[in-house]
């Protein structure tokens, strides 16, 4: 490990510190989901490849169909202002997964970005790819 690497967190996974910056951005946005009925509440930014970021929360509804997940609305909020590849994204989440839809909807704008889950208390644990 040198010296500009950080120390691995609790649960092992190292990130940078621009990836830790999305993380938390992403712990940001959940405190601002809208889940009146108790639905998952979850966080999520984006960081495109000019190195702008974009965060966004969980959007319930009464009607599970016509929720919207932390990670499509920053995807949707980063696409509509102009971004059309990602460089990383994180969640946060109580979750220990990210939904296969979720996934495809971030791979429409490149395959091989990743996705660094982590919990409500902002430590990283996961990563996968779109």
């Amino acid at each position: 490990m040198t010296s500009s690497t950080p120390p691995p967190g609790p649960a092992g996974l190292v990130l940078e510190a621009e990836d830790t910056k999305l993380v938390v951005l992403a712990r940001a946005a959940r405190l601002r989901a809208y889940t009146p009925a108790g639905q998952r509440a979850e966080g999520a930014a984006v960081r495109d490849t000019d190195g702008r970021t974009y965060a966004a929360a969980t959007v319930a509804h009464a009607r599970p169909e016509l929720a919207t997940s932390a990670l499509r609305a920053a995807v949707v909020a980063a696409a509509s202002s102009g971004a059309r590849r990602f460089e990383a994204v994180a969640v946060v989440t109580d979750s220990a997964e990210i939904g296969a839809d979720d996934l495809a909807v971030l791979a429409e704008f490149g395959a091989g970005v990743p996705v660094f889950l982590a919990g409500p208390d902002g430590v990283a644990r996961d990563r996968v790819s779109s």
